[in-house]
């Protein structure tokens, strides 16, 4: 890609000559550390529960490979064409996640997943990026015509999102999403009384949650309160921090791994403490950091309030969702199955998440930076 020349006028060279090239590295950072880990993880969990040794690995790859695809697809695409496909994901996702109720698969207590062949979907990781991008529609449109129900059409659709995730049940998700909400309600000019009237209501919620949806209760007992027995998970992510200390045992030479059901997904982080070290742990973390700060600056001189609105949502999503992963790993909130962005292993969370990085991609581009001579670019043009 570095070999194209400023004088070419092909999609392609354009992509590349406008596109956050930091962004690009910091992803593919975060990729190549993922692929690391889910090889080091992943076998001793497929051994483990009867599948070949590279069962999660191959699937791995062949995720990884779609997933990198739709990114660099949707980042090709103009920013009213990632609205409207927003838009159109955001109405698809929700008859996904109605019928789930009615076709998808229970594990675990809950039924999140629709099986598609050997593989299974899970909406409510679509819905996040869609729905960020539905709400930034309908508060730029407001702006832009006061007359338009925005904001109402916004609030009605929240409520319907949160009551099927709430039905599944999926506490994780409907957090992330009432969290996101909630930032790009404040950002798009919500009072302040209003802004307080909200968090009270999420305190509320979480109330209900946790007197009526046992599985919370549990989590935040265990977390609050630990049996004589203390929290397995917890203590055995914790003991693999300890046990990797600075410089980590080796790759490969972790136990966690072959303890921890989910090492390989949400416990993915811990893996990386013991085996490579706090060292390895806090690129990890900077990575993500630099990746949220940077797609905030490319928004200072930003006068669209659609992109703000989305790829700030975005960002956030992509920033709380790592950190509850990292919170959760280090013991600082009760266990909660939330994937680490493009480590983890997850079809539909990579996928997901694909998405949403091709649509920050797509709406931070820079086209008054690159001057290739006679060329269109209005196709591109907010």
């Amino acid at each position: 890609m570095a070999t194209f020349s400023r004088t070419d006028n092909s999609i392609l060279s354009t992509w590349w000559w406008t596109v956050d090239r930091w962004l690009l590295m910091s992803i593919a950072l975060l990729v190549t550390i993922g692929i690391v880990l889910v090889f080091g993880a992943s076998p001793a969990v497929a051994e483990r529960i009867g599948l070949s040794s590279f069962h999660f690995v191959e699937r791995q790859l062949i995720f990884l490979f779609i997933s990198l695809s739709a990114m660099f697809a949707v980042s090709l695409l103009s920013p009213i064409k990632v609205r409207r496909f927003g838009v159109i994901m955001f109405a698809g996702c929700l008859l996904l996640l109605i019928a789930t109720m009615f076709i998808g698969v229970e594990a675990k207590g809950a039924k999140r997943w629709i099986q598609i062949g050997s593989f299974t979907l899970q909406a409510s990781e679509f819905m996040k990026p869609a729905f960020i991008i539905f709400t930034a529609w309908m508060f730029s449109e407001t702006q832009r015509n006061p007359g338009f129900p925005g904001w109402k059409i916004s609030f009605a659709t929240f409520a319907i999102v949160i009551a099927l995730l709430i039905t599944q049940p999926d506490f994780g998700q409907t957090i992330l999403v009432a969290a996101v909400w909630g930032i790009q309600l404040f950002m798009a000019g919500l009072a302040w009384f209003w802004v307080g009237a909200l968090v009270a209501l999420a305190f509320i919620g979480l109330l209900v949650a946790y007197f009526t949806l046992p599985h919370v209760e549990k989590r935040i007992d265990n977390f609050f309160f630990p049996g004589p027995d203390g929290n397995f998970q917890t203590d055995m992510s914790i003991n693999a921090f300890k046990n990797g200390g600075l410089l980590g045992q080796g790759p490969g030479e972790g136990v966690v791994k072959r303890y921890l059901p989910d090492a390989h997904s949400d416990y993915i982080f811990a893996v990386a403490g013991e085996e490579f070290g706090a060292i390895v742990c806090l690129l990890i973390i900077v990575i993500f950091a630099v990746i949220v700060v940077r797609g905030f600056v490319n928004l200072l001189k930003e006068q669209d309030m659609f992109t703000v609105l989305a790829v700030s949502g975005l960002l956030i999503q992509f920033g709380i969702q790592a950190f509850i992963n990292l919170a959760v790993n280090l013991s600082i909130i009760p266990a909660k199955g939330m994937t680490l962005p493009f480590i983890s292993y997850g079809g539909s969370s990579m996928l997901a998440l694909a998405i949403g990085m091709g649509m920050i991609l797509s709406l931070t581009r820079r086209y008054s930076h690159y001057k290739p001579g006679r060329i269109n670019l209005s196709w591109g043009q907010r």
